[in-house]
């Protein structure tokens, strides 16, 4: 519907002369439902071009329209309002074909073709395996599988892919802190020293221990699983290869395991060290060189980042023949256009503000186009209880895993709080809400919406109300009844803007809407009792508002119970 009138208004808008030609009519769902079902300022906007009041502008947009004239079977009137809104109210026989269309699609709708098939990538998690994922962790990894989903249910042909790299300094300090570990078990007389982890608090570990070293409790897990397999004939080796190696398999293992908990599987995991091996990475530097962007100054590698709009270069390369992380990221992102990915997408946590730009210079320098990159920014996690914040530090291993985060509220909470709010901003994760098993839980309170309908539709066949298979639909004109559907019928315009946007909470605060409308409808149009005809109508809205909560519940990859 909003295409259809959109596009009579631009029909419309062509006739009048002043009216630029690249204006675009904006509609939106008014607040106050007495305001019609889509309405526009256009007019309004319109005045500074045209040099007459709004209103006046207003009714002669209406008066063109109505001369079309729209289609009495969609839209019921056109009025205007106010200073000069444009104010659309759909007919009810077009409400009850719009019901008929949402029952046919099935679990198909809300589904779309926009992306065509063309292949699109998600980059997320993308934590190297170094220790359990942690809350933050949690929040990416939500936030890349549900805009995965979004992608996927508007057409795209999209890939998972989680990117990692098992060299590099993190991993030797991993393989010497498995293997400090190990040797205290080997020699319980193993001198040992304290390392300060915060300021008054001093952490006991063995004498080999790195200064920078891993302090969870998996890392000496690590170390007794290979005092068990080997015990101490690993004693004299120098080298921290089996410890390192040890630790990736066994923590990857648990990365898996703990996204598999929240629904989510990665279609590729990418290493990092593989651009190393292939030379990738130092094809970038001298295609670099080779475009003016490269210089040498005090032993490192430059990228002459001040050329294209930042305020100083950047290094690629340490004196130390060490590539900073842009190097790789360059070189990751130059094999994601090399695979033929038309949509590329990286979900990154707030740290990587300062550093994703970079990249984009450098692909834009050697000539890819970076229109098709998009980068979505995280904000961090707080967990709060009680109304305060709880500790979290990687360092001092005090952090809230995922797993225990999981353990506490369950999968569907923790996929739902990650949502609920828009990427951008912080979010506080109420603890104690989480764990509220009632209404005032946000992602119960949908999860009741759709056993309630199940609960009635069970009912419905026990006192022997059977579904119509051709209801009378033109029935439902109840307030409440054409409230529902019209919010029904938003779904896919909303799974497409959630999509365009990257912001999965967009979904989620319309399955709310879903559900208060459901609730109203239920409460002032009974179903049992009612005349046959009747009856059967509403059971099929209520089958309808089943069929979104649904399908909006899987775009976010949570359950919908039909019980509770």
């Amino acid at each position: 519907m909003k295409a259809y009138i959109e596009e009579a208004l631009r029909q419309v808008l062509r006739t009048i002369d002043g009216v630029p030609e690249d204006f675009r009519p904006e509609l939106e769902k008014p607040n106050n439902p007495e305001h019609g079902d889509l309405a526009t300022n256009a007019a309004m906007q319109l005045a500074r071009y045209l040099k007459r009041p709004p209103r006046q502008i207003a009714e002669e947009i209406a008066e063109r329209l109505r001369a079309l004239p729209l289609d009495p079977r969609r839209v019921a009137s056109v009025e205007v309002a106010g200073p000069g809104f444009l104010n659309f109210r759909f007919a009810p026989d077009y409400l009850a074909q719009v019901l008929a269309d949402i029952l046919a699609a099935g679990e198909r709708y809300g589904r779309s073709d926009l992306g065509q098939g063309r292949p699109a990538i998600v980059e997320y998690v993308s934590a190297n395996p170094t220790g359990p994922l942690t809350v933050g962790h949690g929040r990416n990894a939500v936030l890349g599988d549900t805009i995965a989903n979004l992608l996927d249910w508007i057409g795209y042909r999209v890939t998972r892919e989680y990117y990692y790299n098992d060299a590099g300094r993190q991993m030797r300090v991993l393989g010497e802190s498995v293997r400090a570990r190990y040797l205290a078990l080997v020699d319980p007389n193993l001198p040992t020293k304290k390392i300060q982890v915060a300021e008054g608090e001093w952490v006991e570990v063995p004498e080999p221990f790195p200064e920078d070293g891993y302090l969870g409790d998996y890392i000496i897990d690590i170390a007794r699983m290979l005092y068990e397999q080997h015990g101490d004939a690993l004693r004299d080796v120098e080298d921290i290869t089996p410890f390192k190696e040890a630790a990736e398999k066994v923590i990857f293992e648990d990365i898996r395991r703990t996204l598999a908990r929240l629904g989510i599987h990665m279609d590729n995991y990418f290493n990092e060290h593989t651009l190393y091996e292939n030379g990738k990475i130092w094809e970038v530097v001298e295609a670099l060189r080779e475009k003016g962007y490269i210089y040498e100054k005090d032993g490192a590698v430059w990228f002459r980042t001040s050329a294209l709009g930042k305020d100083q270069d950047t290094v690629l390369v340490k004196r130390t023949g060490e590539p900073t992380y842009r190097l790789p990221d360059i070189a990751y992102h130059i094999t994601k256009f090399e695979r033929g990915f038309e949509r590329i997408v990286d979900v990154f946590g707030a740290d990587h503000i300062a550093t994703y730009p970079d990249v984009l210079r450098a692909l834009e320098v050697l000539g890819y186009d970076v229109s098709k990159v998009d980068v979505v920014i995280y904000q961090f996690v707080t967990l709060v209880r009680g109304g305060e914040p709880v500790k979290m530090s990687t360092r001092k291993a005090t952090y809230v895993t995922l797993d225990e985060l999981i353990d506490e509220v369950g999968e569907d909470v923790t996929r739902f709080f990650f949502l609920m709010r828009s990427p951008n901003t912080h979010l506080e994760f109420d603890l104690d809400l989480a764990r509220e098993a009632s209404e005032k839980n946000p992602v119960f309170y949908l999860q009741y919406a759709h056993a309630r309908i199940c609960s009635i539709m069970r009912k419905a066949d026990e006192v022997g109300l059977k579904e119509s298979p051709n209801p009378d639909l033109t029935l439902l004109r109840h307030e409440a009844e054409q409230a529902l559907i019209k919010e029904l019928m938003r779904f896919p315009e909303v799974i497409q803007e959630a999509a365009q946007t990257y912001e999965p909470h967009r979904v989620a605060n319309y399955l709310r809407e879903v559900a208060v409308a459901f609730t109203k409808f239920y409460d002032q149009c009974r179903i049992i009792g009612e005349p046959e005809p009747l009856a059967q109508a509403r059971l099929a809205l209520a089958r309808a508002a089943r069929l979104v909560l649904a399908n909006g519940l899987r775009v976010l990859g949570i359950s919908a119970p039909e019980r509770m």
